[in-house]
Formats: C-alpha cells, sequence, structure tokens
C-alpha cells in the first residue's frame, strides 16, 4: 500500500469488514515503538451542535425563539 500526498491510505475492503470499521467510523492511531495500529476510538463527548440536534429530536413540533436556540447552542446566553 502506498501514502498518498495528502496523507491517505485506503484500508483494504475484508481488513475492515474483519475489524467492524464501518464508514463513519472513528479511529486512533496508536504508536508502538515502531508500529503504528489503527484502533476504533473511544467513545467521545458529544459536540455541543450534537446536544442541540438530539433535543430538537424529542420535541415534535414546538416553536422556538432566537433567544431559546441561542441558549441551547451557547449557554452562557441562559
Amino acid at each position: 500500500m502506498r501514502i498518498t500526498s495528502k496523507g491517505q491510505v485506503t484500508i483494504p475492503q475484508d481488513v475492515r469488514e474483519s475489524a467492524g470499521f464501518l464508514p463513519g467510523t472513528e479511529v486512533d492511531f496508536v504508536f508502538e515503538g515502531a508500529t503504528v495500529t489503527v484502533r476504533r476510538a473511544e467513545p467521545r463527548s458529544p459536540t455541543k451542535g450534537e446536544l442541540a440536534v438530539a433535543r430538537f429530536a424529542k420535541t415534535g413540533s414546538k416553536k422556538w425563539t432566537s433567544e431559546e436556540l441561542l441558549a441551547l447552542l451557547r449557554p452562557e446566553h441562559r
């Protein structure tokens, strides 16, 4: 395999399937001496945007004011 000028490499399909790496899977690169290992990343905390979307998903057809939306995205405006 060859690394592209952008630092990219294609993981072969059989390797992706064996590792359970689906499109969108987050991975980490772990250095162990001269070896680099690709591992599934640990779950991370959701971003403010992801939290806002999750909160909207639970609201149904509620009408939101600009102030309410701003408070969701910027807690310091509460």
